[in-house]
Order: C-alpha cells, then sequence, then structure tokens
C-alpha cells in the first residue's frame, strides 16, 4: 500500500493564496503611492521653480509630462482624423525649418501670418527651435510612441508661437495664461490647468482688480469656438493673409485680454506668472 501525506489542508492553501495576493495588492498600492507622491512633489517643484522665474520653461514641460496621463494620445487620435493629418504626418520637412527660415518668411507679403509672425519673434527676440531645449531638459521619461506621434507632438511645440499670433494673446503673463486656456480646449492636457491656476492666484494677489480671471475665461471660450488648432495646416496658413487665417480657424479677437492691455503698458513686469 502507498501512502500519501498531503501537507495543509484545502483551508491551508486558499488561506496561503489570500495571503500572497493580499502581501502582492498592497506592495502595488505602496508603488502606487510613492509614484503618486513623487509626481506630486516633482509637480510642486516645478512649480515654485516657474513662479521665481517664469522664463523657465522646463518647468512647463515637467509639469504636462507629469499629468499628461493619456491626453497626449487622446489628442493625437483627434488629430488622425483631419483633413491635413496625413499630408501633416507625410511631409518631408518639418514644420520648424518653415519657421526658422527668416528668409523665406521675410519674402511673404505684407498682412501675411509669415510676415507677422517674422515680425513677433524679431521684436520678442526668440527663435523657432527655442522650445526644443526645454522640451528635451524637461523629459523627465522616455515614452513608447510611434514616429507618427512624436512628429505630432513635436509638431504642437514648435507651432507655439503661431498660436500666439493667430490668435493675438502676446508673451506677456496674462497673454500666456489665455493663449494656455486656448491650447486646454484644444489639446486637453490637464496639466496647463494647473499652470493656469497657480498663474492665476499668483497674478490676482500682484496686481488685483485687472479683470485677469475674465479674460482666462474669455481664454476658455475661444478656445472652443476655435476650429482645430492642432490639425492646422500652418506651412501653407504661413503664406496667408493674417485675417483669413483668424476667418478659417474660428478664431475672435480676445477682447478683454486687449483691455487689460491697453490700459496696462507694462504688462509684462505686473506681477503674472505664466508658462512660456
Amino acid at each position: 500500500m502507498v501512502c500519501v501525506r498531503v501537507h495543509g489542508s484545502s483551508c491551508d492553501i486558499m488561506a496561503n493564496k489570500k495571503l500572497y495576493f493580499s502581501q502582492r495588492q498592497d506592495k502595488l498600492l505602496n508603488s502606487s503611492r510613492r509614484c503618486f507622491m513623487g509626481k506630486i512633489a516633482k509637480i510642486r517643484g516645478a512649480i515654485k521653480q516657474l513662479i521665481a522665474d517664469k522664463e523657465d520653461t522646463k518647468q512647463v514641460f515637467i509639469i504636462l509630462e507629469a499629468l499628461s496621463g493619456n491626453s497626449g494620445l487622446r489628442a493625437f487620435k483627434r488629430f488622425k482624423k483631419t483633413a491635413n493629418a496625413q499630408d501633416i504626418l507625410n511631409a518631408e520637412k518639418p514644420l520648424v525649418e518653415y519657421l526658422k527660415d527668416r528668409e523665406w518668411l521675410e519674402s511673404l507679403p505684407e498682412g501675411s501670418l509669415g510676415r507677422a509672425y517674422a515680425r513677433f519673434t524679431e521684436a520678442e527676440q526668440i527663435t523657432a527651435d527655442g522650445l526644443t531645449e526645454a522640451s528635451v531638459e524637461g523629459r523627465q521619461e522616455e515614452r513608447e510612441m510611434s514616429a507618427a506621434q512624436i512628429k505630432y507632438h513635436e509638431r504642437q511645440r514648435d507651432a507655439h508661437d503661431l498660436w500666439h499670433v493667430s490668435t493675438g494673446y502676446g508673451r506677456d503673463g496674462l497673454g500666456e495664461l489665455c493663449l494656455l486656456a486656448v491650447t486646454w480646449r484644444q489639446l486637453g492636457n490637464p496639466g496647463i490647468l494647473v499652470i493656469i491656476l497657480f498663474g492665476y492666484l499668483v497674478s490676482r494677489k500682484e496686481a488685483p482688480g485687472l479683470g485677469i480671471g475674465r479674460a482666462i475665461i474669455e481664454g476658455f471660450r475661444l478656445g472652443r469656438l476655435a476650429k482645430g488648432l492642432p490639425g492646422a495646416h500652418w506651412e501653407h496658413l504661413l503664406t496667408q493673409p493674417l485675417e483669413d487665417v483668424r476667418t478659417t480657424l474660428g478664431i475672435q479677437t480676445p477682447r478683454r485680454y486687449r483691455k487689460i492691455v491697453d490700459a496696462t503698458p507694462d504688462l509684462q513686469t505686473a506681477g503674472y506668472v505664466a508658462a512660456e
């Protein structure tokens, strides 16, 4: 006769399984908590740096990356459904190369978006690829993305100042906050809302009574009304009259912002904190 000894009852086995899965769940929860707290600390540090120096654009990208979630993928999927998506993704020459070509921009007709962009970058003493270095420095982790996704995200970054010119928002602090409101409506990254919130709180404290909140709310409204800025064929629009571009993209005049700018000549040093 062969005797088989069973070590432990079925109840013991079930108890061990429950203990194993409980410990595994605790480890996952603790890991998630550490990850979450790490992100909070990273965001808080970036906000402090941005408040101390609003030219530190790297901090903006740190915040956007930390809070983006899958908003970038959702925005990319929306972009792929636009009429210009395939032409843009298949183009051999990226948008930034057009924006860096000063000679070509200067050859465009007076009143065109391209000429207005050239005047804008000259007056602000900025370059077309100025955000590239900041975005690389602000990258905290590598994400798996297709070549098409990378091209899309780089295009949105490089088009930032075209959005300035097209919408009429300046690079002063309030203009940046309002443009971020437009950008959130178009792209949906939650990190944008965090930057707007902290920028608004600091702005309201240091420059009260100017209607900053109403101007930002107007930015959200105008962003909702605008027609597909992420999918805009900027290479073509650069050659077109600026007013026609605004009509095509459904961009309306930011009246509340303009009212504040006209009443506050030294807006840049009025205490506003925003993303560059």
